[in-house]
């Protein structure tokens, strides 16, 4: 009895993409930020934001005192805004795959989650900086507004407020990112995030009160407040500070992060 040699002919009804270029990454950062702007949640939330930074700025300038009109403080009251709801939109880019089931087809058309991944926080800080970039020029708008209420338009930019200004949105869009990948809901993200960035704080500050020598040990384990060097704005921080904040950031920002990408491809699509 002789053996079977198995068929090497191609099956019929299959299809050979093993030689397709893939898509390029341009085209899926442009698809991605196309996204944020294709639902009416989205467009409602992007206009939103940016309403609320004009309607902010535009109060300050004519109710400001005078010595809160220079253009750091419009700016910090920019990126105060920005830094809380800029996260927002990150946590719906992400989220949108499944509360939407759109990620059926976005996973089909890129099979490889983690490159969709990177094109969404690719996306994500453009739009990001795009908004910070434009929050900027609306304070400074502000700022050249402010005579009307008797004050000088100060401009008393520098490195440090730059760098407060940037890294803590960006930081809070990252966090967004990880939450929205770990959770993979729009109001569990959202909720979570507020948790993180309002009650934590608030529980690490208590714990100051009652437990002596805890004031030390909270930046490393608490994210927020290894931040507050970059929240004042005017002043850099030193090399302890800036270890505090790695610390304290590894674990909210990169074991998050690393856990949602690796349950975002583990995950099953329906």
């Amino acid at each position: 009895m002789s053996a079977t040699t198995p068929s090497t002919a191609p099956r019929p009804h299959t299809m050979d993409i093993s030689g397709d270029a893939p898509v390029p990454f341009g085209r899926l950062v442009s698809v991605e930020t196309r996204k944020s702007f294709d639902t009416r949640a989205g467009r409602a939330l992007t206009f939103s934001i940016i309403g609320l930074v004009v309607a902010v700025i535009a109060i300050g300038a004519v109710a400001f005192p005078e010595d809160n009109q220079d253009y750091v403080a419009m700016l910090g009251v920019a990126g105060g805004v920005l830094g809380y709801f800029l996260p927002i939109l990150m946590i719906m880019l992400v989220t949108s795959e499944w509360s939407q089931r759109t990620g059926l087809a976005t996973f089909t058309l890129e099979p490889r989650r983690p490159r969709v991944m990177g094109a969404k926080i690719t996306a994500g800080l453009g739009l990001a900086v795009a908004a910070l970039v434009l929050g900027a020029l609306v304070a400074a708008a502000g700022t050249a507004l402010s005579p009307v209420n008797g004050g000088e338009a100060v401009w008393n930019l520098g490195y440090d407020q730059v760098q407060s200004f940037l890294l803590t949105s960006l930081i809070g869009v990252l966090i967004g990112f990880a939450l929205a990948m770990l959770l993979r809901n729009t109001p569990a993200a959202i909720v979570a995030y507020f948790v993180y960035t309002f009650i934590l704080p608030t529980v690490a500050a208590a714990l100051e009160a009652l437990i002596d020598g805890f004031d030390k040990v909270a930046p490393w384990i608490e994210f927020n407040t290894a931040q507050v060097p970059l929240f004042t704005g005017d002043y850099r921080p030193d090399g302890e500070e800036w270890a505090q904040m790695a610390v304290s950031g590894f674990i909210w920002l990169v074991i998050p992060f690393a856990l949602g990408l690796w349950r975002l491809v583990k995950a099953e699509v329906k």
